[in-house]
């Protein structure tokens, strides 16, 4: 079917914004990936830092472009829906958490086929260093990368890993949203802000792990509330609370100002920084980051966003109802995890291509550096657009009728 058959077939009551949303997180995802890389090629292994860190204003972009948050909001509501919907159609629990881990784990098995494959030929060539995890003798997992971690080609992966759990668990998470409604998301900010207060005010940061549940369910509980339509029929206000007091908490929380009260106790709390950093992305170069594990900041981040993208949705949806950015929408969509697994295997390809012409060479945020930008989206851009034509036929091979929600509901399952 063309785009623009989809397009003419988009049911009314699909609520065009969350798609939309998803589209334009996983452009910010890919591209921010691609533009803030520092490429290092050392010692037979290739890995990328973050300019965040080496460059002095560009945390503030992580305010806006941390897109983390939306995508667990635009989750929570999808899955709320699709499980309404399969519970109206009499399928069992069961059946609903196959068939979402189904659209999630098919195409992430033929990355890590492919990849399996290209590493197994890496160690019988004896090309690259080895790295990882030890499997037997002097054999390690990985040639000439690091483990997940190190983004280039497999960073996707930790994120895609913690989702599947989500997608495992909102059943309860929507039998919470059911019986005790706000009580829950309040349970969890409260919960963020007490670990944050054990594992760095007592010195306990294993504790600091939780927060990857707390901050990490919130927007997906956020998300539960505008599937079943109560939080599109909240007033404005609330979402300007929302965007003001994120953003607020945002500035006090990574003011050393507000942090100096507590003297030489905060450096203890926050080794060689003495207060929370601002980038909302792991740099590698600060001692304490806001998102790996998350901390009362990236929450802060998180509802600012939620609020922000609610004060625009009513402008932004009667955009969508054109046809030209609704096509685009459905497009993007379309090969939504494609574009999420393989960015970061065509942004390793286009260093393979570029490196040895003596482009990405620069370890710090250069003239030069800034320079070769435009370069390192438009080549990766082109690889990515031939693993897309390669790989996205995995992404739905089998397409079913979208169910409609309940008579009245102004949403679809997604």
């Amino acid at each position: 079917m063309s785009l623009d058959e989809m397009a003419a077939k988009t049911p009314e009551t699909r609520d065009r914004y969350v798609d939309f949303l998803r589209a334009v997180s996983i452009l910010a995802v890919v591209l921010g990936h691609w533009f803030i890389g520092i490429i290092w090629w050392q010692g037979g292994i290739i890995r990328t830092t973050s300019a965040v860190g080496v460059t002095s204003w560009l945390w503030l972009a992580t305010w806006f472009f941390q897109v983390m948050p939306i995508f667990f909001f635009v989750g929570g509501f999808s899955n709320y829906v699709a499980y309404e919907a399969h519970k109206r159609r009499g399928d069992s629990t069961g059946a609903f958490i196959r068939s979402r881990l189904e659209r999630l784990l098919r195409p992430s098995l033929v990355f890590l086929g492919l990849w399996l494959v290209v590493q197994v030929a890496l160690h019988l060539a004896d090309v690259g260093r080895p790295a990882g995890l030890r499997l037997w003798g002097d054999t390690k997992m990985l040639r000439g990368m690091l483990p997940p971690g190190a983004t280039v080609p497999f960073g996707p992966l930790w994120f895609l890993a913690v989702y599947l759990v989500v997608v495992t668990i909102c059943p309860l998470t929507i039998r919470l949203h059911k019986r005790f409604g706000l009580a829950v998301p309040v349970v969890f900010i409260v919960g963020t802000i007490a670990v944050d207060v054990i594992g760095f005010g007592f010195g306990h940061p294993g504790v600091r792990w939780f927060n990857v549940a707390f901050v990490l369910l919130l927007p997906h509980q956020i998300g539960h509330f505008y599937g079943d339509g109560s939080l599109t029929r909240q007033p404005r206000r609330l979402f300007s609370g929302m965007a003001v007091a994120g953003l607020g908490a945002l500035l006090l929380l990574t003011n050393p100002l507000v942090f100096k009260l507590f003297d030489d106790a905060r450096f203890r709390w926050f080794p060689e920084i003495g207060n929370y950093p601002k980038s909302l992305l792991g740099t590698d170069v600060e001692k304490i980051s806001n998102a790996y594990p998350p901390t009362v900041c990236f929450m802060a981040g998180g509802i600012w966003a939620i609020g922000a993208v609610m004060l625009l949705r009513p402008y932004l949806s009667r955009w969508l109802e054109r046809r030209g950015p609704w096509k685009f929408t459905i497009a993007v969509n379309g090969v939504i995890m494609t574009l999420f697994l393989w960015h970061m295997t065509a942004f390793l390809l286009a260093v393979l291509a570029l490196w040895p012409l003596g482009l990405g060479h620069e370890h710090d945020s250069t003239a030069r550096w800034w320079l070769e930008r435009p370069l390192w989206w438009g080549v990766p851009a082109l690889f990515l657009f031939g693993l897309i034509a390669i790989f996205g036929r995995f992404e739905r091979p089998k397409r079913r009728a979208r169910e409609p929600a309940a008579t009245g509901s102004p949403r679809t399952a997604s």
